[in-house]
C-alpha cells in the first residue's frame, strides 16, 4: 500500500472529523487519562483493516501498545475480539469513528471478494477489481480487494493506458486510437501498458491484426460466455483476456469456464455492505 497516499488520506480524515478539536472528549475527560479499548465483531465476514487501525492509532500517539488478536485477512465470527489498544483516551475516542469506518467499509469489501474467489476456485481465471471507487478512498478499498483474495486492476489514469468505447469513438474507430495510443508511449517514453475494450467479435478480429507488439490485453465487454468462448479461439493466447461487464456471483462461474485470464466486477466494491463492528471501553487505567 502506497505510505504517503496512506498518510495524506488519514491527515485529510482526521482534520476533517476533529476540525478545532475533540470537545465531547476534552469537555469530560483529562487529555492525558489513559485507557484501553478493544474491537469487538459483531458480523461474521472477512476482516480487513487492522494495520490502518494500527497505523492510525500510532500515528496519533506514537506510544499507543496495539495488541493484534486476529490478522488482515482472517475469518472473523461474532463475539470475537479483533485488537485491544492502549493509549490515552483522547486518542481512543478521537479516532474511534475513523478506525471503525475505515474497516467496517474495508471487511464489507474484502468479504465480498472472497464470496467472488470462492466461486473462482479450480478455475485458472483471476478476479479484478475497477476504477468504481469512492473518491479518495480508492486506496483503502483496493487494499480490502487484495485480502479478500482479489487481483487489483489499475490504480488510476496514469498507470495503465485502457481504451475503452468512448476513446475509441472519440478517437475515430479502433485502428487510430491503438496506433495513437502506442505512439504516445513511444514518443514520451512512458512503459505504459496497453489495454483496449472490444465490443464485437469483428473488434477482437481487428486487435489481433493490428494489435502485435502493441496491446498486452484484450477487455471483452458485456460479451456472453459463448462469445468469449469464440473469441478466444480467435485471439489464441496472444494476448491477455479480460471478460467484462453484468459479472455477478451467479454468473462469474460461467465466464470461468470458458478460460479467460480475468474477470473484472466492480460490484466488489460499489455493492458491497460494510460490516458491524464496535470500539468499546475496557476500564480505564488509572
Amino acid at each position: 500500500m502506497n505510505s504517503e497516499l496512506f498518510n495524506r488520506l488519514i491527515d485529510a480524515a482526521l482534520k476533517e472529523d476533529i476540525g478545532s478539536g475533540d470537545h465531547s472528549t476534552l469537555s469530560c475527560i483529562p487529555k492525558d487519562k489513559m485507557g484501553k479499548a478493544e474491537l469487538k465483531i459483531k458480523q461474521d465476514g472477512i476482516l480487513a483493516g487492522m494495520e490502518v487501525a494500527r497505523i492510525i492509532f500510532e500515528k496519533v500517539e506514537p506510544s499507543a501498545v496495539f495488541t493484534a488478536y486476529k490478522k488482515d485477512g482472517d475469518a472473523m465470527f461474532v463475539g470475537e475480539k479483533a485488537f485491544e489498544v492502549s493509549a490515552t483516551i483522547y486518542t481512543i475516542l478521537t479516532c474511534e469513528r475513523l478506525v471503525l469506518n475505515c474497516m467496517q467499509r474495508m471487511s464489507g469489501i474484502a468479504t465480498l471478494t472472497h464470496q467472488y474467489t470462492q466461486k473462482l476456485q479450480g478455475y485458472t481465471t483471476k478476479l479484478l477489481d475497477t476504477r468504481k471507487t469512492t473518491p479518495n478512498f480508492r486506496l483503502l478499498e483496493k487494499e480490502a480487494v487484495r485480502i479478500g483474495g482479489g487481483t487489483n486492476h489499475r490504480f488510476g489514469l496514469y498507470d495503465m493506458i485502457m481504451l475503452k468505447d468512448n476513446h475509441i469513438d472519440y478517437a475515430g474507430g479502433l485502428e487510430p486510437a491503438i496506433n495513437k495510443a502506442y505512439q504516445y508511449t513511444q514518443t514520451n517514453n512512458l512503459p505504459l501498458k496497453i489495454e483496449v475494450e472490444t465490443r464485437t467479435l469483428q473488434d477482437v478480429e481487428t486487435v489481433c491484426r493490428i494489435g502485435k507488439g502493441k496491446i498486452f490485453r484484450i477487455m471483452l465487454d458485456n460479451f456472453t460466455p459463448a462469445q468469449i468462448t469464440e473469441a478466444l479461439l480467435i485471439i489464441n493466447g496472444e494476448y491477455e483476456t479480460e471478460a467484462s461487464g453484468g459479472i455477478n456471483l451467479q454468473t462469474i462461474e460461467s465466464f470461468a469456464a470458458t478460460g479467460v485470464d480475468y474477470v473484472s466486477v466492480g460490484g466488489l466494491i460499489h455493492q458491497a455492505q460494510s460490516l458491524d463492528l464496535s470500539l468499546k471501553a475496557v476500564t480505564p487505567i488509572s
